[in-house]
């Protein structure tokens, strides 16, 4: 039996101290220099190699809600549900139909953690149900603007979607949200609460660019955790007192622990706090292979659809040597080794209609399966051991 890699090497990126100052409104915190006009963009962060353990293949960690700030769960059972994910896997988008099918099925939901937790939904909030596409190695994907809950790529740096003191929990709260929701802060916490504002985060499929999960308790939240300010305007509908949204970024520490699963569905999710949790998606060591296997892929099927045998040809050629990193994980290794299999039999197809079609299918699908498809929403939940 082959030994997996437990542990990989993953960037990530992390807001530079430099680019930081002290918050004239919160003392002691510090506040992100930036601010940029899209949600989470690779704009003025600086990349780390940080080592991350692959929870799929390393049991010995368990994720706790509570001490962790994350842990998964299983949603198989919430049949429901699982009928509105596969619709919008098939669909490729969220319609309003479907939206409002993911809502009433979690409203009231009892969802059990990995670590054992029961978490009771009691509230699905309106807005940040995201559905967000991406390509191996950071390709882009989408074909236009975000717009609503679609059209969203991952998100590249590290942050936390919401300051419990900031805007617009203190807006819609009045202020209580310190005192009922758990949260670690750099100016305050609260340990004691069973109810939290939780992250549901589901992925159609991932075996690229996985999310990137830490232990809060690594964190040294006053030196580390930046208040920011990010305008919404492109993507929310809110009132104009509530448009900039506080949320966390983060510098980087060697000391700082990260987890990922090298392989989900939507059978199962992350569940982690909004309020405090750093996340981030990654690359994988071995998405640069796969991105260039996807783009010869597609051009292979633009040059067949034409009859262009040369460049088939020449195309398949470039990929006759390659061959899927060992330092991949297990499950982006076989989809690259898919992939190549398959480029390899494109010149067999050539004139043959039926086989050409039935090569289209199988090619279209082995790229697919490198997407990064991913659904997210807010909840409020109480959690009880």
């Amino acid at each position: 039996m082959a030994v997996v890699d437990t542990t990989y090497s993953l960037d990530l990126a992390f807001t530079p101290l430099s680019r930081s100052f002290l918050d004239p409104e919160r003392p002691g915190v510090l506040r992100a220099l930036s601010r940029v006009t899209a949600p989470y963009e690779d704009d003025g962060f600086e990349v780390h190699a940080c080592e991350a353990v692959d929870l799929v293949h390393d049991t010995s960690v368990q994720p706790d809600l509570f001490t962790f700030g994350f842990d998964a769960a299983d949603l198989a059972e919430h049949e429901e549900l699982q009928l509105a994910l596969s619709g919008i896997q098939r669909a490729g988008a969220v319609t309003d139909a479907l939206a409002a099918s993911i809502r009433e099925a979690l409203n009231g939901a009892k969802i059990t953690s990995f670590g054992g937790r029961q978490l009771t939904v009691l509230h699905v909030a309106d807005e940040g149900l995201i559905m967000r596409v991406g390509g191996p190695n950071g390709m882009a994907t989408a074909k236009a603007a975000s717009k609503g809950a679609n059209g969203h790529t991952p998100a590249v740096s590290v942050h936390a979607d919401q300051d419990v003191y900031g805007t617009p929990l203190v807006q819609l709260m009045a202020g209580r949200a310190p005192t009922l929701f758990r949260h670690d802060s750099p100016d305050g916490f609260n340990h004691e609460a069973s109810l939290m504002l939780v992250n549901l985060w589901i992925p159609l499929q991932q075996i690229t660019r996985p999310l990137v999960l830490a232990d809060g308790r690594t964190f040294n939240r006053p030196l580390h955790q930046l208040r920011y300010g990010l305008p919404t305007q492109s993507f929310l509908d809110r009132d104009q007192d509530q448009v900039v949204n506080d949320i966390w970024t983060f510098a980087h520490h060697g000391d700082q622990r990260w987890y990922f699963r090298s392989e989900m569905d939507q059978r199962s999710a992350y569940v982690f706090n909004t309020l405090s949790t750093p996340h981030g998606s990654a690359v994988l060591p071995g998405e640069d292979l796969a991105e260039r296997c996807y783009l010869g892929l597609e051009a292979i099927e633009a040059a067949l659809e034409v009859g262009d045998t040369a460049a088939v040809t020449e195309l398949v050629a470039e990929f006759a040597d390659r061959e899927a990193p060992e330092s991949a994980t297990p499950a982006l290794l076989r989809a690259i080794k898919s992939m190549l299999v398959v480029m390899a039999d494109a010149p067999s197809v050539v004139g043959d209609t039926q086989r050409d079609q039935e090569w289209q299918i199988r090619s279209r699908a082995a790229r697919k399966q490198v997407l990064r498809m991913s659904l997210e929403l807010r909840l409020v939940v109480s959690v009880r051991p």
